[in-house]
């Protein structure tokens, strides 16, 4: 399946969400960022590419381990965002399954939960290992299943208690697809990776109530936002009333620190 127009919806849904998903997702994926790069073994010399790169975030941590970076995402809103915070990374308005690069021109690529939201994920992975140097490393992340993610569950859950998960969004690739690090491994070996490997890393989603993670999916994501924002109002005053009830195990002095950990899969291009 093409996925085309889910492609155009999460074009959409990404060029007017940039400030939004800084506020409420920034601190979050970037805790994994450490660990990306580990993976990647990017250091001084190294030349890294940042896929779907977001607000730049992993190429600027990058450049301060002394590598060089260029970064791509297909939102222009995004792109512009992330130059001018870091003007020193090479960013450019570009697809994950069509990279503007020569092959054989990085010793890393690395995709900071972009994964769930491409349409042809494979064709993502076999462009990375494009324009990939023969032994270099690629990684991703995507956020751990439900049952990890309490932040997901938890909106999830609410969503199918009082309200309905089948509504009209464009078709969608599963979005824990890459969660199961069966499957993981099984895309990475299949775009012609080798040694593959697939860790969890723990991620603490920090809020400050009365916002909760309702709040974050609603407006600063593009699919589950899509999704809440379809539910019939009588419903959605129940989900977000739901919400709020499910962080009181979480809460601390008025702030919410909620387990959001994620799974991080990396192959060597042999």
């Amino acid at each position: 399946m093409e996925y085309d127009d889910f492609k155009a919806f999460e074009h959409t849904g990404w060029e007017h969400v940039v400030q939004a998903y800084e506020d409420y997702f920034g601190r979050l994926t970037a805790q994994s960022h450490g660990a990306l790069l580990d993976a990647l073994r990017v250091g001084e010399s190294s030349r890294m590419l940042d896929v779907a790169t977001g607000p730049g975030y992993l190429a600027a941590a990058a450049i301060e381990r002394g590598a060089t970076a260029a970064a791509v995402d297909f939102s222009a809103s995004m792109i512009a965002h992330a130059r001018q915070a870091y003007p020193e990374v090479e960013f450019q308005v570009a697809s994950a399954d069509h990279l503007p690069f020569s092959s054989e021109s990085f010793d890393a690529v690395g995709i900071s939960f972009g994964m769930l939201h491409f349409p042809q994920p494979e064709q993502a992975l076999s462009e990375a290992a494009r324009v990939l140097r023969p032994g270099g490393r690629v990684a991703f992340t995507v956020w751990a299943g439900p049952d990890k993610a309490v932040g997901m569950q938890m909106v999830l859950k609410a969503i199918e208690t009082h309200g309905k998960l089948d509504v009209a969004l464009p078709p969608a690739p599963p979005f824990f697809r890459f969660s199961d690090p069966g499957e993981s491994t099984r895309a990475l070996l299949a775009a012609g990776f080798t040694d593959p490997q697939v860790d969890e890393v723990s991620q603490i989603w920090h809020l400050v109530l009365p916002e909760t993670p309702f709040h974050g999916l609603m407006r600063g994501g593009v699919r589950i936002g899509a999704l809440l924002r379809a539910q019939e109002s009588s419903a959605l005053t129940k989900i977000e009333r739901d919400v709020r009830a499910s962080v009181a195990p979480y809460e601390q002095h008025g702030e919410l620190l909620i387990p959001m950990p994620c799974v991080l899969a990396s192959a060597t291009k042999p």
